[in-house]
């Protein structure tokens, strides 16, 4: 009873239990800032310095909390999102936002069929029989593409001929047990698709972790706040700060080498012939800028991990 009565006033974030995405947001409100402590097998916990609780709870299930309006904000897979987006309309109260793509924990949801088979096409499965743990968006896919097949026939595709079979695990052995033609299931890697035996043949939805909020959370200011937080810290894992000297007649040319955010920083130096400028340049590049800087004349070239950031 203490714990409930302590949410009081709290603004609730739903966050991943266990599963591929939970470490990677615990690392991301880590760097938020978001200080709490969870007692072990407790699935709620306070935060200290914000009036805020996170709630710990299965991935595919925080849709639902947040699309109710249950919980206020969530991190959880586009691809469980877009499944309850299928299964459960939006209205004027309920349904979900949006907030930022989080980018990481990637993944694919695709139609996969047995690799020796003779289906190498998603519109070779209208009619079969399929098994997935997303029949919203599977039902959703096949009634589209149905209707398509209908339409090139001259027939009616308004009823849904493809059959859609629930299996909470396990998706992957369907076929080899004669359960399915085909699957509808995640890929990250492929490594255990094509160890069952199986081959994508279609993708259904592109899938990336995401921020999500209820149309009409407690504390639309805290919620502004704590995105602009997780942003700051999304946006430090992609770029690193450069800093360095170049003679000011190259200034022009080194700015097109590391134009920023927005624009360099530039600051003058003792020697006015030459200035300090400093850029955050994407961390994926910053090998071939460093190349380039040098190459025009740059000296003390110097690269900083930024911890977090504010950008707009």
């Amino acid at each position: 009873m203490d714990l409930v009565n302590s949410l009081n006033d709290r603004l609730l974030f739903a966050v991943p239990k266990k599963g591929r995405l939970n470490q990677a947001c615990i690392e991301l409100l880590a760097g938020s800032d978001i200080q709490f402590h969870r007692h072990n097998r407790l699935d709620i916990a306070l935060v200290k310095n914000l009036p805020l609780a996170l709630v710990f709870l299965p991935a595919s299930d925080i849709p639902t909390f947040v699309g109710e309006g249950r919980v206020d904000l969530g991190i959880t897979g586009r691809d469980v999102v877009a499944e309850h987006e299928a299964v459960t309309p939006a209205t004027e109260t309920s349904g979900i936002k949006e907030l930022m793509d989080l980018e990481f924990g990637r993944c694919k949801l695709q139609v996969q069929v047995p690799e020796k088979g003779n289906i190498h096409s998603a519109e070779a499965l209208v009619g079969k029989t399929l098994v997935t743990s997303f029949t919203g968006l599977s039902e959703q896919y096949f009634s589209e593409m149905e209707k398509k097949v209908a339409g090139a026939n001259g027939e009616s595709g308004d009823k849904l001929k493809t059959t859609i079979k629930y299996v909470g695990g396990s998706v992957e052995a369907a076929c080899a047990l004669g359960v399915a033609d085909g699957i509808v299931d995640l890929v990250e890697s492929g490594e255990t698709m094509r160890a069952a035996g199986l081959k994508a043949i279609a993708t259904v939805v592109d899938s990336t972790a995401v921020l999500i909020s209820s149309k009409h959370p407690s504390d639309p200011k805290l919620v502004e706040l704590i995105t602009n937080r997780i942003k700051g810290v999304i946006t430090a894992q992609k770029f690193v700060l450069c800093t360095y000297n170049v003679e000011r007649k190259n200034l022009a040319s080194a700015s097109k080498i590391t134009p920023g955010k927005r624009a360099p920083t530039v600051m003058s130096l003792d020697d006015e012939a030459w200035v300090a400028v400093q850029a955050m340049v994407e961390r994926k590049t910053i090998a071939s800028v460093m190349d380039d800087l040098s190459a025009m004349g740059a000296t003390d070239i110097m690269v900083t991990k930024i911890e977090n950031t504010r950008t707009c």
